[in-house]
């Protein structure tokens, strides 16, 4: 029986995972929603496989009997997360998701103190979101310790998978989120606009909810975070305008409208588009004296880096041969800061920080 337990394997990333988990010799367990896919892809890879809903508790712990870790990849996380992580509570399975929702950040956060004491690790964001992004911030904080605003950000090419897109819609009427004063706080859309440096270019971005807000604040204790979107001018003048129709965004009609429009128009990268798009990673930190410090990471596609970060985190738990200490991580907490700089295609460079407009 394997220990390892990918649900939502049938879907963009899942796929991803599961093929990777195989080539790696994991023998993993594939689970899902959908059985003609599922029978499909366990096939292909030689592997077990489990289909199950999330709706009944009963159903999702006995499917979950044997199994040691749990790598949670079926979106949107705001549906799928409590009852998946409650089951892995229940049973004792390690929880991974890939999600980058700021909520579900919190939801998992909220059960801290059970899971410690059961010797349980729950951590969510084990991708692209937020694994970069965290260990970036931590070596930051290591940097600069008295370091009170943090500022991250990220260019993604390729282009976004279809629950990236659908959990973008779902954003849109809850608008954007910064950490001001160590508090989670409710900001507009596109709330503000600059520039960061790219090999000496500048490259336009706009502030967005990213899981950063919630996580950073874990991983370092920084009071003021930032995070930001490489992303045209007109993208930002677009939102812009959406703040004023963003009630409007939240009937169910008009998401049910903008979701179909994604994803019936966003099928996900292709494998050559993947492996001819990098990502781009920048932070910065500055303290109450005005200074400085900036770093940034090259990494390969995010969905490429997802993969390689999200089952390194299952092969570190897996492989200890002593119970890891229980508890909500963050990825630099659980993994360490220079993490990310181990995974493949990760180049870490030092920044000359940034341009910055309003």
């Amino acid at each position: 029986m394997s220990r390892l337990l990918i649900y939502g394997a049938n879907g963009y990333t899942g796929r991803l995972v599961a093929r990777e988990a195989a080539r790696r010799g994991m023998k993993p367990l594939l689970a899902g929603r959908n059985r003609d896919d599922l029978d499909a892809l366990a096939k292909e890879l030689g592997a077990p496989r489990r289909v199950f809903e999330l709706s009944n508790p009963a159903e999702i712990a006995r499917n979950l009997d044997g199994v040691n870790v749990v790598l949670h990849c079926a979106g949107p996380f705001s549906k799928t997360a409590a009852p998946m992580l409650d089951a892995c509570l229940n049973v004792n399975a390690h929880y991974l998701d890939i999600t980058g929702e700021i909520d579900v950040f919190e939801l998992c956060h909220r059960t801290h103190s059970r899971a410690q004491h059961q010797g349980t690790v729950v951590l969510p964001g084990s991708g692209f979101d937020v694994v970069p992004t965290d260990c970036l911030a931590a070596m930051l904080k290591r940097q600069l310790p008295d370091a009170t605003s943090l500022v991250l950000a990220f260019e993604a090419g390729g282009g976004p998978s279809p629950g990236t897109a659908i959990t973008s819609v779902e954003g849109l009427a809850r608008g954007g989120r910064a950490r001001i004063g160590g508090e989670v706080k409710q900001v507009p859309l596109a709330w503000k606009a600059r520039e960061f440096l790219r090999d000496g270019k500048p490259r336009t971005a706009m502030t967005i909810p990213w899981g950063d807000v919630y996580t950073a604040f874990v991983s370092t204790g920084i009071p003021n975070i930032e995070t930001y979107m490489a992303v045209p001018p007109k993208t930002i003048q677009r939102l812009r305008l959406m703040r004023h129709i963003q009630p409007l965004l939240a009937l169910r009609p008009v998401q049910n409208f903008m979701k179909r429009r994604v994803l019936a128009a966003t099928p996900g990268p292709s494998e050559q588009r993947r492996r001819d798009s990098g990502c781009h990673v920048w932070g910065e930190v500055r303290n109450a004296a005005g200074k400085q410090v900036g770093l940034e990471l090259q990494t390969p596609n995010g969905y490429d880096l997802t993969v390689t970060a999200a089952l390194g985190i299952a092969e570190s738990l897996l492989s200890r041969t002593s119970p890891p200490a229980g508890g909500y991580f963050t990825p630099s907490q659980l993994m360490g800061a220079d993490y990310v700089i181990k995974l493949p295609g990760v180049r870490l460079i030092d920044s000359a920080a940034v341009a910055v407009s309003d």
